[in-house]
């Protein structure tokens, strides 16, 4: 049976979650129809999503549409949760986007099309809700094709929207069917020419063509509460999607992706060969630098959705049990494939997280980083102090995360205040050595020198040996990449130091005194010196942002990105309004977002994706450190001594601590 991925994705309140209990009861998935207001929905399976009656996590569900199964996706819609939209999107086959007959057109409905278009999934609109108070119908079409931009081809009507008794209807579409899909296509637009109309049949071939294609999207009426218009979009999703081309399933070369992972098991779409159970799967973690690491695993249990049985094939969804370490991202098969850009910016915001009972930090650290590897956007590290830092994307996903950790772990904990994060560039070249003298049997029995340099954005660390092989033994060349990678963690402002290039120049030992904690122990004191030699800038994210305004409110939306110190690129006319193009800084991305439908009375739209970041105005501000400080050394030394009594009797360097273009150089 052929296996259709389909993403229900909305604005948040238009009604997405109704829309899936309503395909799953009606096609025979779910005995009962599940309710969101009653917290009864299938794929609202947390206690806190039914207490809230909001999708935090994104929830797979199936049923069979004739000879097709399609395994239904229900995704968030609350901007602080759109990291999980983004994964949900690279595993789809066709979407359906749901918009309220009401509220019409919303800021998020539009990002969520740009982001479909992009992403070229073929896209249904489905518009809910007409039964409320206030809907409308054939009123709304030309709305949502001048907010959307896009080409709509209306499948049926409404009778009597606002009311109980509004009910879709069939529509004779095939008329202004013809003339938006001729658009796009030479030969359909010389038959309506010489005036040969082809029939249903034909067009809705064609229809179906140009869906896939991405140059039109079909819109079907409904209400998700009353089951008005579902049947319709039903057999929308049966005739006028397909599922993506898959190769043979008997193939060797297994490749997909995990989207999720939920307490250990992950989801995984997979688009070519088999998987099954007890078999041994190479997975391939990206990494920042575009490169990707092995991880090895063997499946103990597969569960198929959908589908009976312990095998699954290409173009299916199953929930993997038994590989360790798996997190979101991961990759099976085609460690080659590129890695595809963001939709959207991660997490600029963090807040600390402490138990209310102290003796609980220990576990609660541990349960943060485990839940990091459901979702890697939440990196948790330990602070001075007692406390766990978290990254975030909002102030509603701190309360959903605390009410989890306090349901599912049993941790009462309190949170900080929201802070944005930064981080640091490197602005020039800088060298360090410092050289083990045999005279001062306390320092470190090591010899360490390091350059650093900056590296293109994006790049992340590369770490570089360039020094003779075999110099040292391997396990101090671990000991020092190990406590580069950790220091660069924390730069000489205390934020981490991103895209920059670390190589070691110069390296010794004594045997048989020297020991792999020697090397640990001084190369962050070498690494630091020779930032503080280069030079560093605190730097913010940014996100590169469209806002789409009428004319009037041109001058008020310009002042507000002024006083957010917002870099305006453009803004031009284009269709009666204007479009407004420029850079924000990524924590003021939202406080933007709730001002616009203020300023332009509920008309303008903001589009946002990851931008360029640049140096931060003002004075720096500076993260306490977690390191001990190596740039003082006594400060640094006092740390060692409480982590390890034995490193208590070390002293400062001599001077070949120096930094490189002193007298540093002469140790090399």
């Amino acid at each position: 049976m052929p296996t259709l991925n389909l993403g229900i994705l909305a604005h948040v309140d238009a009604g997405k979650t109704s829309l899936t209990e309503r395909l799953l009861y009606a096609h025979g998935a779910v005995a009962t129809l599940g309710s969101v207001d009653a917290g009864s929905a299938t794929t609202d399976s947390g206690e806190l999503e039914r207490e809230r009656g909001i999708t935090i996590r994104s929830a797979v569900a199936s049923f069979a549409l004739g000879d097709l199964r399609v395994n239904l996706i229900d995704t968030p819609g609350h901007p602080d949760f759109i990291a999980e939209v983004e994964r949900a999107l690279a595993v789809l086959d066709g979407a359906v986007l749901v918009l309220s007959a009401v509220e019409g057109v919303q800021a998020q409905t539009r990002v969520l099309l740009r982001s479909l278009r992009r992403l070229g999934i073929p896209t249904l609109v489905f518009v809910n809700k007409i039964d409320r108070a206030g809907a409308r119908g054939d009123a709304l079409l030309a709305d949502i094709r001048a907010k959307l931009g896009v080409a709509v081809v209306a499948l049926n009507a409404v009778r009597d929207p606002g009311g109980p008794a509004a009910e879709a209807v069939p529509r004779a579409w095939a008329g202004a069917a013809a003339e938006i899909l001729a658009d796009h296509d030479d030969e359909l637009l010389a038959a309506l020419v010489d005036g040969h109309e082809p029939g249903p049949a034909e067009l809705r071939d064609r229809l179906a063509a140009q869906t896939g294609a991405g140059h039109v999207h079909p819109l079907f009426f409904g209400s998700a509460t009353t089951g008005a218009g579902t049947g319709q979009l039903a057999e929308g999703i049966a005739t006028l999607l397909r599922p993506r081309p898959v190769d043979d399933d008997t193939a060797d070369d297994a490749r997909g992706l995990v989207f999720a992972v939920e307490r250990g098991v992950a989801y995984l779409r997979l688009f070519s060969g088999v998987v099954r159970e007890r078999q041994r799967l190479v997975l391939h973690r990206p990494g920042p630098d575009g490169t990707t690491a092995p991880i090895r695993g063997r499946v103990t249990a597969v569960e198929v959705v959908g589908a009976a049985g312990a095998e699954l094939t290409a173009g299916g969804i199953g929930r993997l049990h038994g590989l360790r370490g798996v997190r979101v991202g991961d990759r099976l098969g085609g460690s080659g494939d590129p890695v595809p850009a963001a939709l959207f910016s991660p997490p600029s915001l963090e807040s600390l997280v402490r138990p209310r009972d102290p003796a609980q930090q220990g576990r609660l650290h541990a349960v943060l980083t485990a839940l990091a590897d459901e979702d890697p956007l939440i990196r948790a590290r330990a602070v001075p102090g007692g406390g766990t830092s978290v990254l975030l994307h909002g102030a509603v996903q701190r309360e959903v995360l605390a009410d989890r950790l306090a349901r599912d772990f049993g941790l009462a904990v309190e949170f900080g205040e929201i802070r944005p994060v930064y981080f640091e560039r490197v602005t020039g070249t800088g060298e360090c050595v410092i050289a083990f003298d045999p005279r001062r049997p306390n320092d470190f029995w090591a010899t360490v020198g390091l350059r650093v340099e900056p590296g293109p954005p994006g790049s992340g660390l590369r770490y570089i040996r360039d020094v003779q092989p075999g110099a040292v033994p391997q396990a101090f060349h671990r000991a020092t990449e190990e406590a580069v990678r950790r220091t660069v963690e924390q730069g000489l402002y205390g934020w981490e130091v991103v895209d920059c290039t670390v190589t070691v120049i110069r390296t010794g030992y004594r045997a048989p005194i020297s020991a792999a904690a020697d090397f640990r122990g001084l190369a962050p004191v070498v690494l630091l010196r020779a930032l503080r030699d280069a030079g560093t800038r605190v730097c913010e994210p940014c996100q590169a942002f469209e806002a789409e305004v009428p004319a009037a409110a041109v001058s008020a939306v310009l002042g507000r990105l002024a006083l957010l110190g917002a870099d305006v690129t453009g803004s031009a006319e284009r269709d009666g309004s204007w479009l407004v193009t420029g850079r924000l800084p990524a924590r003021l991305t939202h406080e933007f977002a709730g001002a616009l439908p203020g300023l332009t009375h509920g008309e303008g739209a903001l589009w946002s994706r990851p931008g360029p970041d640049r140096p931060l105005r003002g004075p720096a501000p500076r993260e306490p450190r977690r390191d001990g400080n190596p740039l003082r050394y006594e400060e640094y030394r006092r740390f060692l001594a409480a982590r390890s009594p034995q490193a208590a009797t070390v002293t400062a360097p001599t001077s070949g601590g120096t930094s490189a273009g002193h007298s540093g150089r002469a140790n090399r």
